[in-house]
């Protein structure tokens, strides 16, 4: 039985704690609506997301109105659009067209994001692939609405190197069409390894293959939760702060629970997953960096801050894991530079570096995440970068992720301002040895030796 102090709790954390349900995520399948001719496949996406997805914002602001939970984002993902555009697109402009009625359709329904003009290439590259790749500069500097990711390697396959070349041109390419915004446009657009079918978190969600023609996700977000609850054992042991952690995780995702299986049935559309990440924002107090520093750690960054994060995230999950009928998406810690005011705090310090960001990926969910960096660094570099963090996730059979922003004219030490969820974020140093070599030999760097598992 729920008793009072259950709900004053959950309201002093929806009140003082910045707890909220970050996104209600709805995946859409476009499969049935692949056609040889582009005006009619164009019709048919556009009428099939406002079709499913037309009661989505009013049914999200209602479950906010009766439960007084606040649902920050009403968000679309679609099946990956180089499979569904591969019948009638022959070049990237076409692409770019299908980027475009996404997002009207995206502004029609009233949604904030629109994932899916996504390709996987963990193994090759189409000839729709390629397309859709070399199309997604333009996409994003013409679209509000329209987030892009790409699938570059797993596990099982290894990473597909020509892939990985091809994105840092792509973003090097975004980034230069979107500089007037400070390179926007990369903030949309994220490189995978081992990319979830039903991750509900932007830029990277797309509705896979595997999923059923329509279903509703959700992901949860409690940052301040957490480090409200561990404030009040400052100096206990690892036993007593790992309970702690686990049922606070507990409480939050009990209501990403609730918010998902409601929505559900006001929209008759079947549950998928609840994803169990702390995803930060700008706000004070609503930090993962701040939960390191409470766990112990003077700056995010300082010795210590890889294995705290480790503890964060597996205690998460186990508390997480027992609150949802079904857990999915990419269920870790998220640390976004520009989101998240103690990192922002942690990089301006010096504590922060690019390199022991990618440490910290090891044991979370999406490792270096809204990063801006030089705008004159080298294509080359950036998919170095991509490589490297390709083969954290494949070694260690977790999912790993890349979005960086070379800010077009702005150098190391000054500060980019995003706005709204994205916040600003310090221009952080990269290294200027060249990995050109390396990247240019090609091919396919292959799956580790425990992926042989058949």
């Amino acid at each position: 039985m729920i008793n009072i102090n259950e709900v004053l709790e959950t309201n002093k954390m929806i009140e003082q704690e910045n707890l909220d349900v970050r996104t209600i995520t709805l995946g859409i399948s476009l499969l049935d609506c692949i056609d040889s001719d582009l005006e009619k496949l164009k019709v048919n996406i556009y009428d099939k997301i406002t079709g499913t997805a037309k009661d989505l914002v009013a049914v999200g602001k209602a479950i906010e109105e009766q439960y007084g939970i606040p649902i920050v984002n009403k968000r679309i993902s679609v099946t990956p659009v180089s499979l569904v555009g591969s019948a009638a697109c022959r070049t990237p402009e076409d692409y770019v067209e299908i980027a475009r009625v996404l997002d009207q359709a995206a502004e029609t329904v009233g949604v904030n994001f629109l994932g899916g003009f996504s390709a996987l290439v963990s193994k090759g590259m189409t000839a729709s692939d390629r397309l859709l790749m070399q199309a997604i500069p333009q996409a994003l500097a013409r679209t509000e609405r329209v987030c892009s990711s790409v699938n570059v390697g797993s596990t099982k396959t290894g990473i597909d190197m020509d892939a990985v070349k091809m994105m840092g041109e792509v973003i090097k390419k975004t980034a230069e069409l979107t500089k007037e915004k400070d390179s926007l446009g990369c903030a949309k657009l994220v490189i995978f390894c081992n990319a979830p079918d039903d991750n509900p978190f932007m830029a990277g969600a797309f509705h896979g293959v595997t999923e059923a023609d329509a279903v509703i996700n959700v992901g949860v977000s409690g940052p301040g939760v957490v480090k409200t609850a561990l404030s009040k054992v400052r100096g206990e042991n690892f036993e007593v702060l790992c309970e702690t952690i686990k049922k606070t995780a507990f409480k939050v995702t009990r209501v990403g629970q609730l918010v998902a299986k409601e929505a559900s049935r006001r929209m008759g559309i079947p549950f998928g997953i609840v994803d169990l990440s702390l995803a930060p924002t700008p706000a004070i107090g609503d930090s993962v960096a701040d939960i390191l520093q409470e766990i112990g750690v003077e700056y995010a960054g300082a010795p210590g801050t890889t294995a705290a994060l480790a503890l964060l995230n597996d205690q998460v999950k186990k508390g997480g894991v027992m609150a949802s009928s079904y857990v999915g998406g990419l269920s870790g810690a998220f640390i976004p530079v520009s989101e998240d005011q103690g990192m922002i705090d942690a990089v301006k310090a010096g504590a922060l570096t690019l390199e022991k960001l990618e440490a910290m990926t090891c044991v979370c969910s999406v490792g270096l995440d809204m990063i801006a960096i030089p705008g004159n660094t080298p294509a080359s570099t950036i998919s170095g970068i991509i490589a490297d963090e390709m083969a954290i996730g494949m070694v260690n059979q977790k999912t790993t992720a890349v979005r960086l922003i070379p800010v077009v004219g702005k150098g190391v030490g000054e500060i980019v301002e995003f706005g709204g969820l994205l916040g600003y974020a310090p221009i952080m140093p990269v290294n200027q040895y060249s990995c050109e070599a390396f990247v240019n030999r090609g091919g396919r760097i292959p799956a580790p030796i425990h992926s042989f598992k058949n």
